[in-house]
């Protein structure tokens, strides 16, 4: 009787084992198969699962980009044989680009300092990567730097307060062609010179704003040969090099304080010879006395 119930035990396990992998099967299959329904039409991905994907692919297709304003202003410091020639040729560029100069300074070399040249350039901002890549050309570059500055709320904030306060200048000419009495005329007339005032204020705030988005700002530096200092020495013989220039290089300097500290020293050794002689002889009378 024992052998009877362990032997339908045994049945009734293999049974039950072999229908709980029937049901893992059929729940792989189905897994499988939603899986591969969007590509057979079955399973739609939803809105937000097209954003996920557009994220994975590196699209932007989601993010409003466009309407942006910025203030890009930068300085550029270039190395050229003659910094004056460069000057004008930096002029060229800039204007050929649609842009101006906003100053320009120059100095040719003398005996005592190289020759240099400072411009203001003010480059149109669509125009501003390939204007560098052009004045790049005219040397050996030092560095360059940009700076983008967001400037869409300062610009929608004036442009609302141009907007209302040329509402407001309206309505006060509409009432001033409806006054009936003097006072009220005084008083439209009165208000309507400080709406205007602080519009034009406002506008012209408007204008500089819109230059400094339209035209990029960049300060240019042109040095001689030599102006800007070289790398630190990147060998064992560079180094013994450097380190002998230094060494000379002070020793002149040196050379050049004792140069200018000699007739000093002379002077100041002839003074305490002379008080030296007088404190002597005022020593001896004073000893024969």
């Amino acid at each position: 009787m024992r052998r009877t119930w362990g032997v339908t035990a045994v049945l009734l396990t293999a049974v039950l084992t072999a229908v709980l992998l029937a049901g893992c099967t059929g729940s792989s299959d189905s897994v499988s198969t939603d899986s591969s329904g969007s590509s057979s039409g079955g399973v739609v991905p939803a809105e937000g699962d097209r954003v996920a994907e557009d994220r994975v692919t590196g699209t932007t297709s989601d993010v409003n980009t466009a309407n942006r304003d910025v203030v890009t202003t930068g300085s550029l410091s270039i190395t050229a044989t003659d910094p004056v020639a460069a000057s004008e040729s930096a002029v060229t560029i800039t204007e050929q680009a649609g842009g101006r100069v906003d100053s320009r300074s120059e100095n040719p070399a003398t005996g005592i300092q190289p020759a240099s040249a400072n411009l203001s350039l003010r480059i149109p901002s669509d125009e501003l990567d390939r204007t560098l890549a052009e004045l790049k050309t005219l040397g050996r570059l030092n560095f360059v730097t940009l700076t983008a500055q967001d400037v869409t709320q300062q610009s929608q904030d004036l442009d609302a307060r141009i907007t209302a306060l040329t509402t407001s200048v309206d309505r006060l000419l509409a009432l001033m062609a409806s006054a009936t009495s003097t006072t009220d005329l005084i008083s439209i007339e009165s208000a309507l010179s400080s709406r205007q005032g602080e519009r034009e204020s406002l506008q012209s705030q408007r204008d500089l704003l819109a230059d400094q988005i339209d035209y990029s700002t960049v300060q240019l530096e042109l040095v001689a040969e030599g102006t800007v200092a070289p790398g630190g020495p990147d060998n064992f013989w560079s180094g013994i090099v450097t380190g002998w220039t230094a060494l000379v290089t002070a020793l002149g300097g040196v050379l050049v304080a004792l140069g200018v500290a000699l007739p000093w020293l002379v002077v100041l050794a002839i003074l305490g010879a002379i008080v030296s002689l007088i404190v002597r002889v005022f020593a001896r009378r004073r000893k024969a006395a």
